[in-house]
């Protein structure tokens, strides 16, 4: 069993954020701390992103403490250009990332006051670890009667293809969900499909004019107030809504972006809805977002009976010795970098202390920002 002082889970925005900070602060690479990533390279969940998700369509991407993204080209994928920045950015400052490597759990150790991370890889000990898992492993599916009944296609955002796959062109698609993903996946679909039907439980929110500071700070507080309540956080466009892009506004003007209520159950060849009226379809796509990845930490008992974990900063209430950075309130990629810096220092002094419960509360503020990354769900 290999020893450290922190680990980090996950090696995305959040998790290099908390590294970089580590290392900064005087903890070790490879010997204080070591980051496990399960992906197969560097990236995050940036390199699962579909193809014609370029880089100058991403609105919003914040870069890393210490190390600019300059130069890219905007017309290549996001995937690409992201995994390369990340990659440079570990090489940089020699962040110990192993991969692939999968946390399974998290437990008490039951000794000296250290957490058991068990891996596919072995296992860790840590006096503390920073959870930066996010969601894009936890795609989440809603249930609707009839599902297993259809004879087309069903997708998720997770495993979205591209416009051009078999799956879209010249078919009849329906699109749930209203969030950005659901929008983007129209916009492309509609341009190679026999027809696109967009379908979302809420009516969407298109937001007009500028997003600035004062908007920011109070979508951000309505997040944090779930978590602090112990609820599962909102996703980032339920609180801001969705952007008005010239893009968007032609797509609507095409009626493209023409919304129908949640249908009731899915047919063997479409849906169907409460008043009778049915819709063919060759292929669903369920843009209906994520949930955090975090059932490797169900051995410490930490959610609340709301079904979340209850946050004091980026600190679990029920375990000090665990952050959450890039869940809730800073799950943007500037949230992540700011929680990155308050999680370390909140776990300095705890470390320093040699009592979990005895350090100083991580700031508040350092959740309090922006989100803004085009591709949340």
């Amino acid at each position: 069993m290999d020893s450290v002082e922190v680990v980090v889970v996950g090696a995305g925005q959040a998790g290099l954020s908390s590294a970089y900070h580590l290392r900064r602060t005087g903890f070790g690479p490879g010997v204080d701390f070591v980051v496990l990533d399960h992906a197969p390279a560097p990236g995050g969940a940036w390199q699962f992103r579909w193809p014609t998700l370029t880089y100058g369509r991403v609105h919003g991407m914040h870069a890393l403490p210490g190390m600019e993204l300059t130069g890219a080209d905007p017309d290549r994928p996001s995937a690409e250009v992201i995994a390369e920045y990340f990659a440079a950015y570990e090489d940089a400052f020699f962040l110990p990332v192993r991969r692939p490597v999968d946390v399974r759990e998290v437990r008490d150790a039951g000794w000296g006051g250290r957490l058991l991370v068990r891996t596919s890889q072995g296992d860790w000990a840590a006096r503390a670890v920073i959870n930066a898992t996010g969601t894009w492993d936890r795609p989440f599916w809603p249930r609707v009667p009839g599902q297993e009944l259809f004879r087309g296609r069903q997708l998720h955002t997770a495993r979205y293809p591209g416009p051009h796959a078999e799956a879209f062109v010249g078919r009849r698609v329906v699109v749930v969900g209203g969030g950005t993903s659901a929008v983007q996946h129209l916009m492309e679909i509609s341009g190679v499909a026999r027809e696109t039907l967009w379908v979302t439980r809420r009516p969407p929110r298109f937001r007009a004019g500028m997003f600035g500071q004062e908007e920011g700070r109070a979508a951000v507080a309505l997040v944090e107030e779930r978590v602090r309540r112990g609820l599962p956080p909102q996703s980032v466009v339920s609180v801001t809504g969705l952007p008005m892009t010239d893009e968007v506004r032609r797509a609507r003007e095409r009626g493209v972006l023409e919304r129908l209520p949640m249908f009731s159950r899915v047919t063997e060849d479409g849906v169907e809805w409460a008043d009778g009226n049915r819709a063919k379809a060759d292929t669903i796509v369920w843009a209906t977002g994520f949930r955090p990845a975090i059932d490797h930490l169900a051995p410490l008992r930490l959610r609340e009976p709301g079904g979340g974990i209850r946050l004091e900063g980026t600190r679990a209430v029920r375990d000090p010795r665990v952050h959450l950075v890039g869940y809730g309130p800073s799950a943007s990629t500037i949230g992540a970098n700011r929680a990155g810096r308050a999680a370390v220092r909140d776990l300095k002094a705890l470390l320093a202390s040699g009592e979990p419960g005895e350090a100083g509360e991580a700031t508040a503020a350092a959740t309090a920002t922006v989100p803004r990354d085009s591709a949340a769900v």
